[in-house]
């Protein structure tokens, strides 16, 4: 899955990108205040990285 995809997901639950620095978009949950990472390239994430991302976000 592509970093793109991801962050759409993350935005239908509710998920709002807080910053951008360098590499890595800063998202946060606005109803638990949560954060998470996601490493934004031009290739697909590596299943791990997106299982860790999807279980911080409460998607898994």
């Amino acid at each position: 899955m592509k970093p793109k995809e991801l962050i759409k997901i993350l935005k239908e639950h509710g998920w709002q990108i807080k910053n951008q620095r360098g590499s890595h978009i800063h998202m946060v949950h606005p109803s638990n205040l949560s954060k998470i990472q996601i490493p934004y390239h031009n290739k697909d994430l590596k299943p791990k990285t997106l299982n860790s991302i999807l279980k911080q976000a409460g998607l898994k």
